[in-house]
């Protein structure tokens, strides 16, 4: 058997054994809080929290007093906290729920002798001052209005869902409490921990983390960038398994490693081959490190940087399975 035939097959197995590794070990930490799932941009809805938003300066009220159109329009909170109904003057409703500002309002009208029985509907069309940043790796970062009770997937999925170099870590970042941010974990198969759920806060600040990327391009079946989903590091041997091994023209003995660091990048020579061999011991790859297998044409092994880095950059991304 030769030694491409041997690759072919220890690329093989590795492909089921990096598989397993990367899906196996999930560890709760007390610091830690499983959200639901939300891998390559599809987000699984939990149930709403139910918990009721306050008024401030600057929200626009939908007021319905039943029957009684004069009475009734959408009204601006001012700088005050305070909303000017006709007839019945200003109403301080800075710190009210919408349910609560109702009930001000119908006491209202009954203590200026206006209406004897109203009943009075609100609803907040605007939280000009309760908005929820979401950052990092979602399709569509910005602000977004939190209009109600809304869960953490709620809010992903409001900004188009994860990217797929989204991590499985999610901060949670109250505005009032900026030195105990919540770290939550969502986890990759649908449905699993659905009880559980984020309770987010207006002004909150949600960052989704970015996952690890090691990059395999060149004679590979499946070159592109594969992400590292509960480590941060790979071998040679397993990149290439998850490449789906490496083609017949492949030249083994002439594989680079490109490092980025802070100084800058770096080649370092690898042979495939000896690796096989048990000659040479597996390297590790790390986080944007790309793994470089020419080809066994002249032209394709004096390739150079500048010609593989668009390479790995414009490669397709994968999340395994």
């Amino acid at each position: 058997m030769t030694q491409k035939n041997i690759f072919s097959s220890v690329a093989c197995i590795l492909v089921f054994s990096c598989c397993s590794t990367v899906q196996a070990q999930n560890v709760d930490r007390p610091t830690e809080a499983v959200a639901g799932s939300a891998v390559a941009g599809t987000v699984n809805p939990l149930p709403m929290i139910s918990h009721p938003l306050q008024i401030s300066s600057g929200d626009l009220l939908d007021l319905n007093v039943f029957d009684t159109p004069d009475l009734s329009g959408k009204f601006r909170v001012d700088e005050r906290g305070e909303i000017a109904v006709p007839l019945a003057g200003m109403i301080q409703v800075s710190g009210l729920t919408a349910e609560q500002v109702a009930r001000a309002v119908e006491l209202r009208l009954r203590q200026v002798d206006i209406l004897k029985d109203p009943h009075v509907s609100v609803t907040v069309l605007e939280f000009a001052t309760q908005g929820v940043t979401v950052m990092g790796e979602v399709k569509n970062p910005g602000v977004y209005p939190l209009l109600g009770a809304r869960s953490l997937l709620d809010l992903i999925s409001a900004a188009g869902g994860v990217t797929q170099k989204a991590g499985k870590t999610v901060t949670i970042t109250h505005r009032d409490d900026v030195n105990n941010p919540i770290v939550a974990h969502i986890e990759g198969a649908p449905g699993q921990s659905a009880g559980m759920n984020i309770d987010i806060q207006p002004r909150d600040t949600i960052v989704v983390s970015r996952a690890g990327i090691v990059y395999v391009t060149g004679d590979v079946h499946r070159p592109g960038g594969f992400v590292l989903e509960n480590h941060d590091q790979l071998t040679v041997l397993q990149a290439i398994a998850l490449a789906e091994g490496t083609s017949k023209t492949a030249a083994l003995g002439k594989a680079k490693i490109i490092h980025t660091t802070a100084a800058g990048r770096t080649e370092v020579p690898v042979s495939l081959k000896k690796i096989i061999a048990s000659n040479e011991p597996d390297r590790t790859l790390y986080d944007g490190d790309i793994l470089f297998v020419p080809s066994s044409g002249p032209k394709s092994t004096l390739q150079s940087m500048a010609q593989i880095l668009p390479a790995a950059a414009g490669a397709a991304i994968y999340r395994v399975p």
